[in-house]
């Protein structure tokens, strides 16, 4: 009895212990939660997602992004269909194609931007930087995998690319402008290279000479401002009927009855560019006039039209010949300028407008209070053409700036659009030849000598920058390859063929597209200017270490009332 009594008292000693401490972590806990408050930073539904598996998941995104433009690379590159709403767009523009997915993902966004950037800068080669900059992350991802901080990767390719910029200066092919024939061969060379991936690549020859011709008539004294070469497109006709002028021209605006009366051809104009309205406008279906006699309405009548004629006679007593004008020219203003043997055009786009008043030194007009010789401009000529179904309004022998006015036919209207685009990346290249005058081989040549040279420098590396450093080699055989492969060649033996002509010092090989091996595409005429592979290669780079620097992704979720649209964008 003893023993069971004593047994007993300890198990009560027991759990009055263990109730105890039980209290005890309660108060423990709750003390802790009051110090230590968990805190709510992001908005309930917010998807955060940080480290490795964020990282690869941004790099598959990229590559999705390039498999889908990568088929439209070099000569024998595919277009692609894209429809939007009711809009039909047939391309292999990198650019215009990327631009036209309609990318969400915010990491493959970056692709977007560069070969935007791309385009803007350059012109060309906006397929080029996307596969390029794709390859560089898709040669690092499984250093990523294997737990390689992203930090030493862009440390790696900036020294890579600075070493690209350098190998590049070293071996471009310099041309003296002082020699006209070498010079204007070599932009008809880049011009031809430009086009030769596109719709238009069969007529290449007489779209090139006409984007050299157009580029070249540009004052380069003052600078190639490409905003002085307008661009007209007229459906119907042959593609080889489309042609240049040597100054300004636009389409016949909406015209009155009268304006068939008006002479249609000038030699020396003054002409007068204006901001004004000169039609009689109706009054307004509110407007209230209070009279005592009806006499005084025929006043109020008679001083409107004084008005008018008051600015007709104006522009007439200051001695132009032609009168353009942004806004309206009713049917009164177009029977008095026919009357005295004027031109008239109304609703002239502002576009159009402003390159006139560039090349012929006039002044666009708010007002008719002081027209004078200074304000007024003048040309060599001026007639109006006929060209297909459309008459065009052409000023030649512009004295201030020079300006040229590209008309393209075609017959359908994709077609044409395809066309404007491919000869808007012709003039771009052309533009930075003239600038820079210093080429390098196209046709993946310039992409293997880089590789080449990244190699040998990476053998004297002993860190593990010499890793980084040859994936950023390997990258660029993705050029050759992915040409070799849209060709249909076997990309495997024109690769190991590249390999050995580089390695015995053949610095110009690249894909020979016509008789589907190598060949010195220096010899082939197949150029590029050496500025394109530079901001190529440059932006490639910058696109990839951006998108290595990402440590979290955060997606805000769409905003249910105004009060969080606030939160989310208080700017509005």
């Amino acid at each position: 009895a003893k023993q069971l009594s004593h047994r007993l008292s300890h198990i009560s000693e027991k759990r009055d212990r263990n109730q105890r401490r039980a209290s005890l972590s309660k108060d423990t806990y709750f003390m802790s939660h009051l110090l230590n408050p968990r805190i709510v930073l992001l908005k309930d539904g917010t998807d955060t997602s940080q480290g490795k598996g964020q990282l690869l998941s941004n790099i598959s995104a990229c590559s999705a992004v390039v498999d889908i433009v990568k088929t439209t690379l070099g000569p024998r590159g595919m277009d692609k269909l894209i429809q939007v709403g009711e809009k039909v767009t047939i391309s292999n523009d990198g650019a215009t194609v990327i631009s036209l997915l309609d990318i969400v993902h915010p990491a493959a966004g970056t692709l977007v931007d560069i070969a935007k950037s791309q385009d803007e800068m350059v012109g060309d080669g906006t397929t080029s930087v996307v596969v390029l900059a794709g390859e560089l992350l898709k040669n690092i991802k499984g250093f990523v995998e294997d737990g390689v901080h992203p930090q030493l990767i862009i440390k790696g390719f900036k020294k890579a690319c600075q070493l690209c910029m350098e190998k590049i200066d070293e071996i471009a092919i310099k041309v003296d402008r002082k020699e006209d024939e070498k010079f204007r061969e070599l932009l008809l060379r880049c011009g031809k290279t430009a086009l030769n991936s596109k719709l238009i690549a069969k007529q290449k020859d007489f779209f090139a000479g006409m984007a050299v011709e157009a580029v070249l008539h540009l004052d380069s004294e003052i600078s190639l401002d490409l905003g002085m070469v307008g661009i007209k497109k007229v459906p119907g006709g042959s593609t080889t009927d489309s042609f240049m002028v040597k100054g300004v021209a636009f389409k016949k605006t909406f015209s009155y009855a009268g304006f068939e009366q008006a002479p249609k051809a000038f030699k020396s104009p003054k002409i007068c560019l204006l901001n004004v309205e000169l039609e009689l406008k109706s009054e307004s279906s509110n407007a209230e006039i209070r009279i005592k006699d009806p006499k005084q309405y025929q006043s109020i009548v008679d001083a409107e039209w004084k008005i008018i004629y008051d600015k007709l006679e104006a522009i007439v007593a200051s001695g132009a010949k032609i009168v353009l004008s942004k806004l309206p020219i009713g049917d009164l203003a177009t029977q008095y300028f026919a009357d005295r043997e004027i031109f008239c055009a109304g609703r002239v786009e502002a576009k159009d407008l402003e390159r006139v008043a560039k090349a012929t030194g006039g002044v666009i007009q708010t007002s008719l209070g002081d027209l004078n010789d200074k304000v007024l401009g003048s040309c060599g000529s001026f007639e109006e053409r006929q060209v297909g179904s459309e008459r065009f309004n052409v000023f030649t022998g512009c004295p201030e700036t020079k300006t040229t006015t590209i008309v393209l036919r075609g017959g359908a209207e994709q077609f044409i659009a395809e066309t404007e685009r491919s000869l808007h990346d012709a003039l771009m290249i052309v533009k930075r030849t003239v600038e820079h005058s210093s080429v390098v081989g196209g046709g993946g040549a310039i992409e293997m000598e880089i590789s080449k040279h990244l190699r040998e420098y990476s053998e004297t590396v002993d860190t593990k920058q010499q890793l980084i450093i040859k994936a950023f080699a390997q990258a660029f055989e993705v050029i050759p390859r992915q040409i070799a492969d849209n060709a249909g060649f076997d990309s495997t033996d024109i690769l190991n063929d590249l390999r050995t002509a580089h390695h015995q010092g053949k610095t110009w090989y690249g894909v020979d597209i016509d008789n589907e091996g190598v060949c010195d595409t220096m010899k082939s005429f197949v150029w590029e200017p050496a500025h394109n592979k530079r901001n190529s290669i440059a932006a490639a780079c910058e696109a990839a270490c951006m998108i290595l620097s990402v440590d979290e992704t955060i997606k805000n979720p769409k905003a249910g009332n105004i009060d969080d649209e606030r939160r989310i964008n208080p700017r509005g």
